[in-house]
């Protein structure tokens, strides 16, 4: 079973800048897509981005876009998300999720994605 494991979740002032991390355990996602979600307490599931196998195709929710970045690193197995000019409305888990599906089918439905990491935290307070 694949797994993925989100990092680099954390307390940041609002205006503030953060970047998270997610490598797979277990197996290797390098011709998957990936993606970003979130949820906010006693909110759904969000998509936030989504990236295709070899970086060149992205894709974003139309309120995040141009303050979060998505982007891989498939040599060291690793997909990125940063943020900036955070504010509090950005408070969520923060999930990385994997299709199944290969290549740049970027999708923006919670159950089309296949593997799921744990979340990493991020509160933008002061």
């Amino acid at each position: 079973q694949g797994q993925l494991v989100e990092s680099g979740g954390g307390l940041v002032q609002p205006g503030g800048s953060l970047r998270l991390s997610c490598a797979p355990s277990g197996r290797t996602f390098t011709l998957n897509v990936l993606g970003w979600f979130r949820q906010a307490p006693g909110k759904e599931r969000q998509f936030v981005a989504a990236i295709g196998w070899n970086g060149a195709t992205t894709r974003y929710s139309d309120s995040l876009q141009g303050r979060f970045t998505i982007s891989r690193d498939n040599p060291k197995n690793v997909m990125y998300l940063q943020m900036y000019n955070l504010n509090p409305g950005d408070t969520a888990v923060y999930y990385c999720a994997a299709r199944r599906a290969r290549f740049n089918d970027l999708t923006t439905e919670v159950d089309t994605y296949d593997y799921w990491g744990q979340g990493t935290q991020v509160t933008v307070s002061s």
